[in-house]
């Protein structure tokens, strides 16, 4: 844990690393705590219907034992790769515990996706059991046969009249009913593999990031800081976004767990704002991750905390910078102060701020979190100078790193710059060592001469009265070499126009430069996102290209 200071230099400076030998997430998050208070709840599920289940620390403990049992009883051995195709639920949580007990990596794996997606994954893992629900599986059934390696399957639901499983899966509750619920964890190393999980893929296809068991306690300082120093009495945690994501399963469900903190499982098919916020006041949520875009759908609601009885004590969020408008609305609707914290699948909660002992800046992720080493970087591994734009990098050897993309060498190798590994993101930093992201190495725009990041403009459009989302790309120019090309959504009430494109395009000529103003807008009702909420400029830039050549000069 971090040791709290009144400022952030102390607790940087104070911060030592203490990993073990032998580590293992799965006795972590569940046995540690349910030997000294095994009463103590763990999850709170409320599931689509609205229905409420409570597990405590000791059913955790007791339900991933019987299901650590079952895997091994079906001929699963340590470092096989075990898939998790299922929703925030008991059963995602249970299971990933389980695999870790058992020495096995497991895989989560967003529910969302289609047939050639989980195809690619399952089949680059190498993947020999998965577990889903009935909603799910005829896309397994599908593919089954493209995967020789796929052995055992298994479903958490059954058919309500026969409370049965097709004949080629097992049904988990039936099949872990009569199990011991005794297991003798693995003794892995805490650099024994425990978890791969694959990136969005955004650009080329998607790569699994294979990280250790020391991931978890690599975690802890970039989750500690933005939640002002967790544990605090009365925390209770939850997250609209997915399990199947780092953000998600290692920010919240498991860091949560380490500390013994109860976490709120939830996940509805559609974000509501409104039923987001009924959520968390039923359940005291006082914690909370949320993505910017989820955060930005939040402000059609009308005085939340008042109408709803919100009680927060920590407001985090990433993935986007959340910009100086939304992080005032934040403040006034939510009475805490967001922190904005920084990582990726490969290396995650690197950057962060913390109200509680630094002033936030709107628009900068923060300070380098405490115990890890962030910089920027030129094309050669040299630390760039302040203000000065380059690669935000992550110097090795680091407990929340990847070991390595898995059986993607080339890919690894390209992943590192000497010690450094690459984030893949532009950045630089304040003279006061405040980190501040530019955009993705292939997003920066190059026009006239500039370098421009996407992210300044389209927080400069979200608060124009008329702009509810944009994403801005670089488009080809004869001039130029790039123009900025915006797509916007709009607000309701608004409808489009050659006059409010110009006024959004004298807006932002106005609050930031004439250079960074848009030479071309188009009007949109969606915009592509990842299942965690980042807009996929790169598709954005692609539909352009096919544009051009489809219509040659």
């Amino acid at each position: 844990m971090l040791t709290r200071a009144d400022n952030y230099d102390q607790v940087y400076k104070d911060m030592v690393w203490n990993i073990p030998d032998h580590y293992n997430m799965g006795v972590d998050v569940c046995d540690r705590i349910a030997a000294s208070t095994p009463d103590k709840i763990a999850l709170i599920y409320e599931d689509p219907t609205g229905d409420v289940s409570r597990y405590s620390f000791a059913d955790i403990r007791n339900l991933s034992n019987k299901f650590a049992n079952l895997l091994v009883a079906k001929g699963l051995k340590r470092l096989d790769r075990f898939a998790i195709i299922l929703p925030q639920s008991p059963e995602t949580a249970i299971a990933h515990v389980a695999a870790w007990k058992a020495g096995i990596i497991s895989i989560p794996m967003f529910t969302l996706f289609g047939e050639e997606a989980l195809l690619f994954r399952l089949k680059d893992s190498g993947a020999r059991a998965l577990i889903t629900d009935r909603e799910n599986l005829p896309k397994i059934d599908a593919i089954r046969d493209q995967l020789p390696a796929l052995e055992l399957v298994i479903i958490i639901d059954s058919d309500s009249a026969t409370q049965s499983a097709p004949a080629h899966t097992l049904h988990l509750w039936t099949s872990i009913e009569n199990a011991s619920d005794t297991f003798s964890p693995v003794d892995t190393r805490a650099d024994d593999p425990g978890l791969i999980i694959y990136t969005s893929g955004t650009t080329g296809n998607p790569k699994g990031a294979l990280h250790a068991h020391r991931v978890l306690l690599g975690h802890q300082p970039g989750v500690e800081l933005p939640h002002e120093f967790l544990p605090q009495h009365g925390d209770l945690m939850w997250t609209p976004a997915d399990w199947a994501w780092i953000g998600g399963l290692m920010n919240i469900l498991m860091s949560s767990w380490h500390h013994g903190i109860p976490v709120l499982a939830h996940r509805a098919r559609k974000y509501d704002p409104e039923r987001a916020l009924s959520l968390m006041a039923r359940h005291n949520v006082r914690n909370i991750f949320m993505p910017p875009t989820a955060l930005n759908l939040m402000r059609s609601v009308d005085r939340p905390r008042e109408r709803f009885g919100v009680n927060l004590r920590t407001l985090t969020s990433g993935g986007e910078p959340m910009g100086e408008e939304l992080l005032s609305w934040c403040k006034q609707n939510f009475g805490v102060t967001p922190n904005e914290y920084y990582g990726q699948t490969e290396c995650n909660l690197i950057v962060s701020n913390c109200a509680a002992i630094m002033k936030v800046h709107p628009g900068s992720m923060g300070k380098p979190v405490p115990g890890h080493r962030v910089e920027i970087i030129d094309g050669h591994g040299n630390i760039m100078p302040r203000g000065e734009t380059g690669d935000i990098a992550v110097h090795s050897p680091d407990p929340v790193m990847m070991h390595e993309y898995w059986q993607n060498p080339e890919a690894t190798g390209e992943k590192f710059r000497g010690d450094w590994l690459l984030t893949g993101d532009l950045g630089h930093k304040g003279e006061d060592n405040y980190l501040w992201f530019k955009g993705r190495a292939d997003d920066v725009i190059s026009s006239a001469g500039y370098r421009i990041g996407p992210s300044e403009i389209e927080d400069c459009l979200r608060k124009h009265p008329a702009v509810s989302l944009a994403a801005a790309i670089g488009v080809p120019d004869p001039v130029r070499t790039e123009r900025i090309k915006v797509f916007i959504i709009l607000k309701k009430g608004h409808q489009e126009s050659s006059e409010l494109a110009e006024k959004i395009t004298k807006h932002v000529a106005t609050k930031l430069s004439a250079h960074e103003a848009p030479k071309e807008i188009e009007f949109v009702d969606t915009l592509p996102m990842t299942a965690t909420g980042k807009i996929k400029r790169k598709d954005l830039r692609d539909s352009e290209k096919a544009k051009d050549i489809g219509n040659p000069a």
